[in-house]
């Protein structure tokens, strides 16, 4: 076993390579939900500015409002 763990006299070549290959796919994964995690909330933000007619009108805003004027009441 321990001819294993030594892997001929570079075990600390081999086995750092293998810790390093670790740490960076954790990374990878780490980066990866946080991005994921951003880019989820920009497209609920989108959407929420995006929406239709018929939504906006429920919340106090107007659909059919005359041309020259605000579409937000005041």
């Amino acid at each position: 076993m321990m001819e294993f763990f030594n892997q001929g006299g570079y075990a600390g070549f081999v086995w750092g390579a293998f810790g390093m290959t670790f740490g960076l796919l954790l990374i990878e994964v780490i980066q990866l939900r946080s991005s994921r995690k951003s880019t989820l909330t920009r497209i609920r933000r989108l959407l929420r500015l995006r929406t239709p007619k018929e939504s906006r009108a429920q919340t106090g805003t107007r659909t059919n409002a005359p041309s020259g004027t605000s579409d937000v009441q005041t």
